[in-house]
């Protein structure tokens, strides 16, 4: 059969008839628990693996080419999206993600009718899905999309999001502001300084990511139904994970351990434990930023984020810190996510794990939320705040707790008198240490210069 070029398959629109077959059908009859869906990019992995397997079939010679071809072609258009619409089954299904995997066997085959005006003919389980089981395939569908998700969106977004924050600290060098403890005020810092420990989160994050990202790359294909490898050629999950590693540029590999990649799903709790982790830091930065930013006159007002809408529908004028809010709506799920994820884990029950549907959805969604809260953050926020000055110098003057500066001179229950009387007078803690003190007045300016007190650990940043 000859292939359809690149251009017609990209051409190409969704079929509105039918090409699933009677088990999902079935299964649609059967689960109708919700709306949702397998995502995209579940999607996306199921009908790569499907056109890996399918050439890997035939270089084993067990497929011949004319239905290899067929069969990739077809899968390639599910992986592209152009059939989404076939895929109607719930996401709260067998939990193998047995329906979704017969979903995608019996749309491809009849693609593969379709495509080659009936002239190939080939069986859903027989041709489509040949050496493989719902067992292996799901979870390396899940270690797929995760993998891609996180390497060509959640990484890039992550150091997007670091970039844009080092790029502002380094205009804020010389802003000396009041620090804050148990929101209370403490010792100044540089606003550089502020910004360069958000950015440490978010390179901490991105590190972990990193770090683990190689253990998604091992997958189950060619474990088969139990970890055995029955029903497939021992070669098969080499050459697989050979042509995913040069269609995604990603270095996959079978897995270690075929019955610990089927009956557990360790890894994917571990990865959705440094997503948790990464939420926990765009959740800090959100909320750091809306402190930052309240008033303006009744609140920190020391920086002032940008007007992207109107703030409310009965209040003019008033501007709210919606990105950061949003974020923290996203972050706030993924952290639920997460306990979904690992109460998922908990349920690999000896040879096969069975929340399998559930860990694919709610993983590519965390990915997903993470990857665009991170450019919301960058874009929408960071890039464009302003700093107001006067009402950081106003605060930073009237800091009692400068009075720190001063202790190795006076001690603490001194230092502890000239603080609470410029609290109770609105008096600087220069003019009261003038006046209960006999420190000289170039002193007291040298030791209580906010300059030099934002020196010690990372002076620099």
């Amino acid at each position: 059969m000859q292939k359809q070029d690149d251009k017609t398959t990209a051409n190409k629109k969704h079929i509105t008839t039918c090409l699933y077959g009677n088990e999902t059908a079935k299964s649609l009859a059967n689960f109708t628990i919700s709306e949702l869906k397998m995502p995209r990019a579940f999607l996306w992995a199921l009908g790569t693996i499907k056109s890996a397997s399918a050439q890997a079939n035939q270089e084993l010679g067990l497929l011949d080419a004319d239905k290899s071809a067929a069969i990739q072609l077809s899968a390639k258009e599910v992986a592209d999206g152009f059939h989404d619409n076939q895929f109607p089954v719930d996401v709260f299904q067998t939990g193998s993600g047995t329906s979704t995997n017969m979903n995608a066997n019996e749309v491809i085959a009849s693609l593969v009718k379709l495509n080659s005006n009936q002239i190939i003919n080939v069986h859903p389980n027989d041709h489509v899905n040949m050496g493989q089981s719902s067992n292996d395939v799901i979870p390396s569908c899940i270690h797929l999309s995760a993998a891609k998700l996180i390497a060509e969106q959640l990484l890039p977004s992550l150091e997007h999001l670091r970039n844009t924050l080092d790029n502002k600290a380094e205009q804020h060098h010389d802003t000396i502001k009041t620090g804050r403890t148990h929101l209370m005020d403490a010792m100044p810092l540089s606003f550089a300084q502020e910004i360069s420990g958000w950015s440490a989160q978010v390179s901490y994050a991105y590190e972990q990511l990193q770090n683990n990202l190689p253990s998604l790359y091992k997958l189950a294909i060619g474990g088969t139904a139990v970890g055995t490898g029955v029903n497939t050629h021992p070669d098969f999950a080499t050459i697989v994970t050979r042509v995913l590693t040069e269609n995604t540029g990603l270095t996959f590999m079978p897995a270690d351990n075929y019955f610990r990649a089927i009956s557990a799903q360790d890894t994917a709790v571990c990865i959705s434990g440094i997503l948790k982790t990464t939420a926990v830091s765009l959740s800090k930065i959100s909320n750091d930023i809306r402190w930052l930013s309240s008033g303006p006159l009744n609140g920190l007002n020391e920086i002032r984020l940008p007007e992207l809408q109107k703030g409310s529908s009965i209040m003019p004028g008033k501007v709210n810190p919606v990105i950061p809010e949003a974020v923290l709506m996203a972050c706030t799920q993924v952290i639920g996510n997460d306990t979904t994820i690992t109460l998922s884990g908990q349920s690999g029950n000896f040879q096969l794990n069975t929340m399998l549907p559930l860990i694919a959805h709610t993983l590519v969604q965390s990915i997903q939320l993470l990857s665009s809260s991170a450019n919301a953050l960058a874009d929408k926020v960071i890039k464009d705040i302003s700093v107001n000055h006067d009402e950081i110098k106003q605060n930073l003057a009237k800091n009692p707790i400068l009075v720190t500066a001063l202790t190795d001179l006076i001690g603490y229950e001194k230092s502890a008198e000239i603080a609470k009387k410029a609290y109770i007078e609105k008096k600087t803690v220069m003019d009261v240490a003038i006046e209960l003190t006999d420190i000289s007045e170039a002193e007291l300016m040298a030791r209580l210069d906010p300059k030099q007190l934002i020196g010690g650990v990372n002076k620099t940043q």
